[in-house]
């Protein structure tokens, strides 16, 4: 693709890696990671901390996201809207089962495994699970309900990337090979939820739902998320119906 500029992509390419490493990082190891010189990461760094898309913590020499990043993420999502057409639904569901709800988003990344990131979240502060990533924070589809969510209802999905980024098992349950991932998709479209039963780790079981367009195509996922003896109890199908019934619900707003 000539038409390319390798300078700002790049660029773009160093900062989503900052992003997926979460923390400060050297320009010894981006280097090492993204498999270029030192001295072009560098150049490149320099030029991002000019316009405040990164920082350098001068006691440490790292580099880290920069505050205009957030500036203009929160302006994108002013302007996109979603996160505020979701919340009432999201508190909704929370209030009913007092337990984690997300609500994700699926991000593409050439070269990369389809991740959800997560845009809103309901939580009370009394609510303790090992695995609670903060609201921005992105996890790997194949383990999460709604990163399954996301996968079944999305287009152009390409799971062969799995063959070159091979799934990890995070627990005895993880689906780790392709043909398991696609018939678990499959059983997603015809259940209209998928289920997240220690994939990700023991002790914590989600429920999923995909938020759709007119189309039928993913916008987001919402899920329910808390500890498996919570979870499965006796009334599993009746939360199952109700994140699904939130699901619709906010889809009809699409």
């Amino acid at each position: 693709m000539s038409d390319i500029i390798q300078s700002v992509d790049r660029a773009l390419e160093v900062m989503i890696y900052l992003y997926h490493e979460g923390k400060e990082t050297s320009i010894t190891k981006i280097a090492a990671d993204l498999g270029v010189y030192k001295s072009t990461v560098y150049r490149t760094l320099v030029t991002l901390e000019n316009r405040g898309f990164v920082r350098k913590n001068p006691e440490t020499d790292k580099y880290w996201l920069g505050n205009r990043l957030f500036v203009l993420g929160k302006g994108v999502e002013n302007r996109m809207g979603l996160p505020e057409i979701v919340r009432p639904y999201a508190k909704k569901l929370y209030d009913a089962y007092c337990e984690v709800v997300n609500v994700s988003i699926l991000e593409r990344n050439p070269d990369d495994v389809y991740r959800s990131v997560i845009i809103l979240k309901e939580e009370s502060d009394r609510q303790v699970l090992t695995v609670n990533p903060p609201v921005g924070s992105s996890s790997e589809c194949y383990c999460s309900s709604v990163g399954k969510c996301l996968l079944a209802y999305s287009s152009d999905i390409d799971l062969g990337v799995y063959d070159t980024h091979p799934m990890r098992p995070h627990t005895e349950h993880t689906i780790i090979t392709v043909s398991a991932l696609r018939a678990e998709l499959a059983k997603v479209r015809e259940r209209g939820y998928a289920m997240d039963h220690e994939e990700l780790e023991y002790g914590l079981t989600c429920i999923g739902a995909p938020i759709l367009d007119q189309k039928g195509e993913a916008v987001a996922a919402i899920s329910l998320s808390g500890p498996t003896s919570r979870m499965l109890t006796g009334d599993i199908e009746e939360r199952i119906e109700a994140v699904k019934r939130i699901a619709r619900e906010i889809s009809s707003n699409f």
